[in-house]
């Protein structure tokens, strides 16, 4: 359904892209940084799956060296995706591993590796919220993807609070508005409700004045430097749940990102119905420029956990509550205002007409009837947006679906909807004509875009929270088993290597520089074909 708007152990709870061109060449400098970086999760703004990177080896052994340049330990929990950006590779994972003895207990982190060889360049090391484990699932670590545009990284970190990094670290000083670096790193007395950092803060990072004396952590080189921040609980008034899971859009000087609002500790109540869903900052200040207000939270069924995508032109949104938005973005320069201004709705789209729109939590364990809600972005590509979306994993109905809108039309028509077995956290990947996407019940499928039809389906002996990757004529995937799989991104199944890495995957397998990047719960592991 279409609607005209007028003139979005944790093993086993925690979720884890012309015509444009020239438009897209004007607004803002690209994403993508030098040579072949990936500085954020998907390709540039469409979010797709895929990449332009070559040479890449259909096989890999960590164990005996085949193929691999090096491997570096990472936590024991890592749900979120690499990034490469100037040289540089940041990932989140948790404390499990700690590589400082200040740093002690379940935390948030957040590594900087050299990307020649893994090493550690310097990390940010987030104490975790302690009113409720569901604001900030235990050893879940920083599941958020961050993005990079020059010397700057942004992020929401585990505590839920959108931070904007200096690449460099403390290394080159303390750059920025903030400076309390010491204190926000340090553990704290337990937070006042619904506030993701400290007490001691204002939701813009400023100091309160009549706060007790909060403890303090002496800091070294190795350690991030943050430029601004904003508490997106206290400063934007939503509702944390589970930990903190966005990849933050750049769009000229402005951030989109997810909210991350959803349900309580019941999964059964909405505390925050007025909250955003879909927020924008200013990347230069961290400034609360504008949110959607389209009655999204009262329907919310679980959490807000789809990252924004655009095409150059619109922002596109997968919310909480089932339906996919289209919003007209800021112009280019926005001053801030008392309240934060309304984004200009273009359309939405109902996923699936036929489940209930309101009351939804009386679906809540239901595997047969119930709402929908997404995991994965929606991702735009040559004029169509594809979703995969459905129920619940955890609390909601099995089924789930993949469609393909064409984006020429205003409301957009859908071209073709195909279902998947059951569930799915996929943001596609879109390649040659062919579209990839998972299932959790471990199935990778290949589907044709311009018809949907169905192509092949892969059994993949594990469940799967990742996204496939398509790359160099192949498509990569990992499983919550560790098994690693290289298909043929081809329309007839051919397998091309199948392992297990020894841990569990969460992340989508990256691209770049030459280089294939894998990320298990434990490791991170650069694979190439060696250079004669």
């Amino acid at each position: 359904m279409l609607r005209h708007a007028p003139a979005p152990d944790a093993r086993s709870r925690h979720p884890s892209c012309v015509g444009w061109w020239l438009l897209a060449t004007l607004l803002l400098p690209p994403l993508i940084g030098h040579g072949a970086d990936q500085a954020q999760f998907g390709h540039a703004w469409s979010r797709n799956m895929a990449s332009s990177e070559r040479a890449l080896p259909a096989r890999f052994d960590p164990r005996t060296g085949e193929n691999m340049v090096w491997s570096a330990r990472l936590g024991t929990e890592t749900h979120s995706t690499p990034v490469i950006a100037g040289g540089r590779i940041l990932i989140g994972t948790n404390n499990g591993e700690p590589r400082d003895p200040k740093y002690s207990g379940d935390r948030g982190v957040l590594l900087c590796l050299n990307e020649a060889d893994g090493a550690l360049i310097w990390q940010l090391v987030v104490p975790k919220r302690e009113e409720d484990i569901y604001f900030d699932w235990p050893k879940s670590g920083m599941s958020s993807t961050a993005s990079v545009e020059g010397d700057r990284v942004y992020l929401v970190d585990n505590r839920g609070v959108v931070l904007c990094l200096d690449l460099h670290g403390l290394a080159n000083g303390n750059d920025g508005s903030f400076t309390n670096e010491p204190i926000y790193y340090a553990v704290q007395p337990t937070n006042t409700l619904n506030q993701g950092a400290p007490a001691a803060f204002h939701p813009d990072g400023r100091l309160k004045t009549d706060a007790p004396t909060p403890n303090r952590i002496e800091l070294g080189p190795q350690d991030a430097d943050i430029v601004w921040m904003f508490d997106l609980s206290s400063g934007a008034g939503i509702w944390s749940h589970d930990a903190a899971h966005s990849s933050i859009l750049i769009r000229g000087n402005h951030l989109y990102l997810n909210s991350g609002t959803g349900v309580d500790n019941t999964h059964k109540k909405i505390r925050r119905l007025d909250a955003p869903s879909l927020v924008v900052l200013d990347k230069r200040t961290g400034a609360y420029l504008a949110r959607d207000r389209d009655g999204i939270g009262p329907n919310i069924f679980h959490s807000t956990w789809a990252p924004p995508s655009s095409d150059g032109t619109n922002i596109y949104f997968a919310a909480g509550n089932g339906f996919v938005y289209a919003y007209e973005p800021l112009p280019p320069e926005v001053t801030p205002t008392t309240e934060p201004r309304t984004l200009r709705t273009l359309w939405s789209y109902d996923f699936d007409p036929a489940t209930p729109k309101t009351e939804v939590h009386r679906y809540n364990q239901n595997r047969t009837e119930g709402p929908s809600n997404f995991y994965g972005a929606p991702v735009v590509h040559d004029g169509s947006l594809y979703i995969a979306g459905g129920g619940d994993i955890w609390w909601g109905r099995n089924d789930a679906s993949f469609h393909r809108l064409d984006l020429s039309s205003t409301p957009p028509r859908l071209v073709w909807r195909q279902p998947l077995v059951r569930h799915t956290f996929a943001t596609a990947a879109i390649a040659d004509g062919l579209a990839f996407v998972t299932d959790t019940s471990q199935n990778l499928h290949c589907f044709e875009t311009a018809t949907g039809t169905p192509l092949w389906t892969h059994a993949l002996n594990g469940e799967t929270w990742a996204s496939p990757c398509a790359v160099d004529g192949k498509v990569y995937v990992g499983t919550r088993r560790g098994g690693f799989h290289v298909l043929a991104a081809t329309r007839e199944k051919s397998v091309l290597y199948e392992a297990n890495l020894g841990a569990p995957i969460s992340a989508t397998p990256v691209a770049a520089n030459g280089r294939l990047y894998v990320a298990t719960m434990t490791h991170l592991h650069a694979i190439a074909v060696p250079r004669p």
